[in-house]
């Protein structure tokens, strides 16, 4: 007989179930800043006036930076980043977390060096802060902190914030 207080046990997706799922976490990163430069064309179509000019047009650009910033995340984090072998540096997966993650809500206090590091653990990497970024859905801080030296390196993130949790599975992890 099972407590009915426990969780149901976690189910790992098929591969088409875990693509489907990235591809919505992709759509759901961007649906904000895309349809805010829509936004903001539709005002500058309405001939606006000087000051409703300056607005829509620093809402594209704002727009603009932070959709390529979360486009350059996904293609590291999610994509195939490189050939075989290939490795990254932290410092710019430092700078593409930073631009996916930080909102005004969520901060990341990066402790780890600036060196280069396979692509597959920098990929997990960016991954886990994507897992970690859920637990804390009123906003927070994310801090990553280096275990070891090195290429043998590992990470360990601290979420902090009000509410703090563990999302219930993957889909609610990787839809958004």
């Amino acid at each position: 007989m099972s407590d009915a207080s426990s969780p149901a046990p976690v189910t790992a997706p098929d591969m088409l179930e875990l693509a489907a799922l990235l591809c919505s976490r992709v759509c759901h990163d961007l649906i904000s800043p895309v349809g805010a430069i829509v936004n903001g064309l539709e005002v500058l179509d309405d001939d606006p006036k000087p000051e409703d000019r300056e607005f829509a047009l620093d809402l594209i650009r704002k727009s603009a930076k932070t959709a390529s910033a979360r486009l350059q995340f996904c293609r590291l984090a999610f994509g195939a980043a490189g050939s075989s072998g290939a490795q990254i540096d932290l410092g710019d997966a430092q700078t593409m977390a930073r631009g996916h993650i930080e909102d005004g809500k969520c901060s990341i206090t990066w402790n780890l060096p600036r060196l280069l590091l396979p692509k597959n653990r920098v990929k997990l990497l960016l991954n886990m802060l994507v897992v970690a970024q859920h637990t804390i859905p009123r906003g927070g801080m994310l801090t990553i902190d280096p275990i070891g030296e090195g290429e043998t390196m590992s990470f360990r993130i601290t979420a902090t914030g009000h509410n703090a949790r563990l999302p219930q599975n993957i889909s609610e992890l990787l839809s958004g």
